[in-house]
């Protein structure tokens, strides 16, 4: 029995063609300079930012952003495409991201994203829902909390399966029940 061994060659796949291809598919009109953006976002916050287990700079953070843009596309026929991108690389990172290396990214997409102002999001009846869930619970609905929650709400609608990490008492039941309820209460 002889055992033959052959070399493989492997490439690293081109992040940006792929996501340049993909916006396109999902009808933007500037998704070269798009693609370019995003990639590089990943890449400077792969350089810049701390090294946490959880974070991820590759095709599948890449790929979670273009889904989320395509989404919003979707949503937001005519809303401004950088925008739009902005607000997908916020939605996916920052639940993600600690506190301390928050305002290192936000530098970061600041100067990819130049002059381009933060969409404001309306969530409508979810709001009053979780304001109303609060309530349920004996909680304090405050700002930081409920912005804990909403990204909660937007990390389940590009992901199929995540986890809700941070210390004992931090809050972590009171966010995933009061957004059940609160979808819940939507239905």
């Amino acid at each position: 029995y002889q055992r033959r061994v052959h070399g493989v060659a492997m490439m690293v796949p081109d992040y940006k063609l792929i996501a340049e291809i993909k916006l396109y598919s999902f009808g933007f009109q500037f998704a070269r300079d798009l693609a370019r953006k995003i990639v590089v976002t990943f890449i400077l916050c792969s350089e810049q930012l701390s090294y946490q287990f959880h974070y991820d700079y590759g095709m599948r953070a890449v790929n979670a952003v273009i889904n989320t843009s395509g989404l919003l596309k979707f949503e937001n026929m005519d809303m401004n495409e950088d925008q739009l991108v902005l607000r997908a690389i916020r939605d996916v990172n920052t639940p993600k991201f600690l506190k301390d290396d928050l305002p290192l990214f936000e530098n970061i997409i600041k100067d990819l994203f130049p002059g381009i102002e933060r969409p404001a999001v309306d969530y409508g009846s979810l709001m009053v829902e979780m304001n109303k869930a609060c309530e349920f619970y004996k909680l304090q609905p405050i700002s930081k909390f409920l912005d804990k929650v909403i990204q909660l709400y937007d990390t389940t609608q590009v992901r199929h399966g995540l986890m809700i990490v941070g210390p004992a008492g931090g809050g972590k039941t009171c966010n995933y029940k009061v957004l059940s309820r609160a979808i819940t209460s939507l239905k």
